[in-house]
């Protein structure tokens, strides 16, 4: 580095005493003032030029190197790696950020456990008009932290008027369980619009969409313009976040076909069940 700014400072010097002595020979042994001044007048801003230019090369050259090294530091880092194992282990680790990279790409923001609530409760606070949310009936919405953290966010969005139409994605069989009815009994008197929603009546939820969202039928849409949406597969992250458009409307659809699906309820003799069956009971 410190040889080539030599060399470009020799270059200048090389350059202005070219058209200096240029300038003088017109100037005295030619006789010719006016061409001698045009001379050393040209000299000087060409040297000014390509000096410059060469400058700017540079710093292009540094640019592009620094860029090319950060672009490259982790294939480097990994070529060094030289033991087989280690190697093998490499690349799953690349496997791992290359998918977390796709989903960043495709505007989803992968998230943890504790984020996943705590975003869910973020955007629960930020809506102003309509939470639609597809759970499974998960035991712990009165004991876990993260979820009753949530929950009570849901509880403040009632407050402010917000209309919360929750879908519980269960088997046939689960509601008659006492934890179960506890959970429905709690969100139904809080104003809720809980619903029913039969797993065995749900097709897949890539079926039912045609747009390949691999839902857990764990999701949240929030005012139809944020989604958090759970993982079906367990892995590093527990589920993610996109607020990119052509991604809400996936869900938004879906949302729409599995409410389609579902069963209102009502309560009866401090039992949850559905209105399907109330009247039945009273035909």
């Amino acid at each position: 580095m410190k040889l080539s700014k030599k060399i470009q400072h020799m270059a200048v010097f090389i350059e202005f005493l070219t058209g200096s002595v240029l300038a003088i020979f017109f100037h005295i042994v030619l006789e010719n003032p006016e061409a001698s001044y045009s001379i050393f007048g040209i000299g000087l801003l060409l040297s000014l030029a390509t000096y410059l230019l060469r400058e700017e090369m540079e710093n292009t050259r540094i640019q592009l190197t620094s860029q090319y090294n950060q672009a490259h530091e982790i294939t480097f880092a990994v070529a060094g790696i030289h033991d087989p194992e280690c190697q093998a282990k490499a690349q799953e680790i690349l496997c791992g950020i290359k998918r977390t990279i796709l989903l960043l790409q495709q505007g989803y923001m992968p998230l943890d456990e504790t984020e996943y609530y705590l975003e869910g409760g973020k955007c629960t606070d930020a809506s102003l008009r309509r939470l639609k949310v597809v759970d499974p009936l998960t035991i712990g919405w009165h004991t876990r932290g993260a979820l009753v953290n949530y929950y009570q966010s849901n509880l403040r969005a009632l407050e402010r008027g917000v209309i919360i139409t929750r879908v519980f994605v269960i088997c046939r069989d689960d509601m008659d369980e006492p934890e179960a009815q506890k959970i429905l009994l709690a969100q139904y008197r809080d104003g809720i619009d809980v619903r029913i929603a039969f797993r065995s009546d749900l097709p897949l939820a890539n079926d039912i969409s045609g747009r390949d969202i691999n839902s857990s039928f764990d999701f949240g849409i929030y005012d139809d313009q944020v989604v958090t949406d759970v993982f079906a597969q367990s892995g590093k992250y527990y589920g993610r976040k996109t607020a990119t458009a052509a991604e809400v409307e996936k869900y938004v659809k879906l949302f729409e076909i599995i409410d389609h699906n579902s069963h209102a309820v009502i309560l009866e003799d401090d039992r949850i069940i559905l209105v399907s069956e109330s009247l039945k009971k009273a035909a």
